[in-house]
């Protein structure tokens, strides 16, 4: 009953991820076992499942509008990525990873010795930001309301020794860009 349980919490977490834009995953899990009437102590699923069941929700009930949406997402964190080439920007996340919803956040992550440095360049730049909220690294939120992006600033160090799970949902400006002009060449226009 374990895996059923799981399967059955993963998808109801992607669903309130999808219609209600929950960002704390942790959350979303309790707040389904909640919902599903399970107990407190259920095991809950990774969020490699949640992930896939996004996927699944998004086939099942977002299919029309799911591509243009996150190539819009995608586009937009293109144009970012464009204007923070300094900084060797990846996308990370679910527009990177292809499950985003339309509640998902652009993540860009970008490479300096000082974070004070990419702060300065977004002020020379004229670009509104602040600080996140609530997070211990550091990063930031440029823009404002749709076109607003966080920005996740490492060392160079930090990069190059991050952990492997990281490595699955990361673009470089190039990888992106292709990605974009494939799927615009694969559009029937």
């Amino acid at each position: 009953m374990g895996s059923r349980s799981r399967a059955r919490i993963a998808q109801a977490s992607a669903r309130l991820i999808a219609e209600h834009g929950l960002t704390d995953w942790s959350a979303a899990k309790r707040k389904a076992c909640r919902e599903l009437g399970l107990a407190d102590n259920e095991p809950l699923p990774s969020n490699d499942e949640v992930e896939q069941a996004l996927r699944d929700y998004n086939s099942l009930f977002r299919r029309d509008t799911q591509a243009a949406s996150l190539r819009e997402q995608r586009r937009a964190a293109l144009g970012w990525m464009d204007r923070l080439a300094a900084w060797d920007p990846v996308l990370l996340g679910g527009v990177a990873a292809g499950w985003a919803t339309t509640y998902s956040e652009i993540r860009i992550e970008l490479e300096a010795e000082d974070p004070k440095a990419v702060e300065m360049g977004l002020i020379n730049a004229g670009v509104d930001y602040a600080p996140a909220a609530g997070n211990a690294q550091a990063e930031l939120v440029a823009g404002r309301g749709e076109s607003a992006v966080r920005l996740v600033v490492v060392t160079p160090a930090q990069r190059r020794n991050r952990g492997r799970r990281d490595d699955a949902a990361r673009l470089s400006r190039d990888a992106l860009r292709t990605l974009l002009e494939s799927e615009s060449s694969s559009t029937p226009g």
